[in-house]
């Protein structure tokens, strides 16, 4: 038998499938000058790049640090505080008497602060400095004379003083009532500042009454329709405030330590429900003084006025005082500290006359140790 020994020829109906030999030249050597004009982009790009990156990075922990820092003051607002303003002064002469501010509505906690800043020449006279802070979880009127008489407690207070800053007389003439009947606390004086007696001197009607109607159906309203209404409604009440006050009030109720929805829309709900003819004579011997002003466009003067005077008319021993002259015209002591801090030094002298020999001055150290002034 004979073997072929060679290449095989493939049968005719397989070639004709096969592609054509594709052929092979031979590589050309690349151009040294092209890579030369690449390496300034090269460089370039990692200058821009290093750059870019460092801007970004920094950029990114700035904000993460930013968010952390609102994630945890916000944690820290979820419940009742009283906010303690250091003051050389009242902390070593009237160690146990104490002003406490009641912030009005939509007050946040830094705004709070300025204002005892603010009122602190003449309110040092008499006593410490404190605020509430209310919870961004809502107003809690139960929570707010627990965290009182715990600061009364803690520094063996013997007189209180409170200040109500617009919806905050409301709420501090109920706060005196509770402190007396529950504990036995009677507070010294009352300022009430602008403060509304009912609902029905609210001038704003509409917008409350609309608040009032949608928390108590479990609607809230998210911040930023909040923050264009009250933009929209400082700009309708131009005449009482200058522009930078109007964008700097409607950013603050944007800023992430502002007021919470809840807590501004319980704060409607309070006012709508606050009945002061329940109130009335069960704050005790409590002082009481309205500081107003007849241009107020917020709450209706007059009536206010009329309402608190008529109800409280034994404990309100001395004539409404005048802010006139004040901008905005409705409870701003932050701005216009000028106006009131006389009229609370008059308050203060005509109501809480200081002793004809004031006491020795002392002032115990959280160690126990009592320190004198030279």
């Amino acid at each position: 038998m004979d073997v072929q020994v060679g290449k095989l020829t493939a049968p005719p109906e397989v070639t004709e499938n096969l592609p054509a030999p594709v052929s092979q030249e031979p590589e050309k050597a690349a151009d040294p000058g092209s890579w030369a004009r690449i390496l300034p982009y090269a460089a370039r790009l990692k200058k821009t790049s290093r750059r870019n990156f460092l801007i970004t990075s920094g950029a990114s922990g700035a904000l993460a640090a930013d968010m952390l820092f609102t994630r945890r003051v916000q944690a820290e607002r979820r419940a009742t505080k009283i906010l303690r303003v250091p003051d050389p002064y009242s902390d070593v002469y009237f160690p146990k008497a104490s002003w406490i501010l009641f912030p009005g509505y939509k007050t946040s906690w830094e705004e709070a602060q300025w204002i005892l800043n603010s009122l602190r020449p003449a309110l040092h006279q008499r006593g410490r400095l404190a605020a509430v802070g209310y919870s961004n979880l809502g107003l809690d009127v139960d929570e707010i004379v627990r965290e009182i008489i715990l600061h009364v407690r803690e520094l063996e207070l013997e007189k209180l003083y409170f200040y109500g800053h617009s919806f905050g007389g409301m709420l501090a003439t109920q706060v005196a009532a509770r402190l007396l009947e529950l504990h036995g606390v009677e507070t010294q004086l009352i300022v009430l500042d602008s403060s509304p007696f009912s609902r029905a001197d609210v001038l704003d009607q509409s917008w409350f009454d609309g608040v009032v109607f949608l928390y108590e159906n479990g609607f809230r309203i998210p911040s930023v329709l909040r923050g264009g209404y009250e933009l929209g409604e400082r700009v309708a009440h131009k005449d009482e405030r200058t522009w930078r006050q109007i964008l700097d009030q409607s950013l603050e109720q944007l800023s992430p330590i502002a007021p919470s929805s809840v807590l501004i829309q319980t704060e409607s709900a309070y006012i709508y429900h606050f009945d002061g003819l329940r109130l009335a004579g069960k704050i005790g011997g409590a002082k009481m003084a309205f500081i107003g002003n007849a241009k107020d466009a917020t709450v209706d003067y007059e009536s206010a006025r009329a309402g608190w005077s008529k109800v409280f008319g034994s404990n309100m021993v001395m004539p409404t005082l005048s802010t006139e002259g004040a901008r905005p015209a409705h409870a701003s002591p932050q701005w216009n500290g000028g106006i009131y801090r006389p009229l609370l030094e008059r308050v203060q002298d005509e109501l809480q006359p200081l002793p004809p020999q004031p006491e020795e001055p002392s002032y115990r150290e959280p160690n126990g140790r009592i320190i004198r002034p030279a």
